[in-house]
């Protein structure tokens, strides 16, 4: 066959094809379900996970959904057990699992030991003398820039979610990447120290807890849901603690307003001093959770299709 002939049957392939390698939307194709890539940051090899719905089709533009995983877990995981990806093909939004590094470390409960940790200084456990943290910050910020590139998204509705140390990491990025997410939900792990920070932007925030949360592997007695003025007005209790550092970091009101059911969950909602703003705190108080992300099977509730109903709501101006 001839180089012309060659040529010539080569391009009537990428024209059959809708030549996918030109395509600016999707320059590198995907699968319908569970996808995996990665990245090079800070000269390290990082993964995420992406769950595309059976409805996506590119050719309009995609809201998107990332789930941070806690201590010991990955992204993977997440997208197994989380729920997020039940929700996407429900909602047709594309749900997103980035995995942290594996550190040793240095805990309160645990001492010395070697496991996957997202980046989430200050915390309440340290990286032991020899290791070198990376910068969590930036690996999400590729995580986006990488999106953009394969995918048609909505860079107005991108949200975040995570789970322990995935909650911290999220109010981590709730102040340093609040430019790039239009809503946040931590769950299970929030800000560890009662201070004040500056965010990029004052965005709405959510808190949840489960009132048999006593961390990983700990047990205690559960907490009345009656108690919530309690705990949220006592710096003795993680609650208080992290609705002191979001009202005075996001510019909250101290005087939340109480809704919900004891015999279910409860809701205290601080909303904003700024007049027209949508930047509210909400606390969510769950009866019967334990310290994990509840999915229908590990307690009553299943909290990424509630997440998801609060998020959607808000998109960055």
């Amino acid at each position: 066959m001839s180089k012309i002939s060659s040529v010539l049957i080569c391009v009537a392939v990428l024209l059959h094809s809708g030549c996918k390698e030109n395509d600016p939307v999707n320059p590198d194709g995907f699968d319908k379900g569970q996808n995996r890539y990665t990245l090079t940051v800070e000269s390290t090899e990082r993964e995420y996970y992406v769950h595309v719905p059976e409805a996506y089709t590119g050719d309009t533009a995609t809201a998107v959904v990332f789930m941070l995983h806690g201590t010991s877990g990955n992204g993977l995981d997440m997208w197994t057990r989380s729920g997020w990806k039940e929700v996407g093909e429900a909602e047709n939004i594309l749900t997103v699992y980035p995995s942290s590094l594996r550190y040793c470390i240095i805990d309160s409960v645990d001492g010395q030991k070697n496991t996957t940790k997202w980046n989430s200084q200050p915390a309440e456990w340290m990286f032991c003398q020899n290791e070198t943290p990376r910068d969590d910050i930036r690996f999400l910020t590729e995580v986006i820039a990488d999106l953009k590139g394969r995918f048609n998204v909505d860079a107005k509705r991108i949200y975040l979610v995570g789970f322990s140390n995935g909650g911290q990491m999220t109010a981590k990025c709730s102040i340093e990447m609040s430019d790039q997410f239009a809503a946040t939900v931590s769950n299970a792990g929030s800000f560890y120290v009662d201070s004040a920070f500056i965010p990029k932007r004052k965005l709405p925030t959510t808190f949840q807890l489960g009132n048999e949360d006593y961390g990983p592997g700990n047990t205690g007695p559960a907490i009345s849901l009656s108690l919530i003025d309690t705990i949220l007005h006592n710096l003795d209790y993680k609650p208080a603690k992290v609705a002191s550092t979001h009202i005075k970091s996001f510019g909250l009101s101290p005087d939340y307003v109480v809704t919900g059911d004891t015999s279910t969950a409860i809701i205290a909602t601080y909303p904003s001093l700024t007049p027209g703003s949508v930047n509210d705190y909400r606390f969510v108080f769950v009866k019967g959770l334990g310290h994990s992300y509840p999915n229908g099977t590990n307690h009553w509730m299943v909290a990424a299709p509630l997440h998801w109903n609060w998020l959607k709501q808000y998109r960055l101006p």
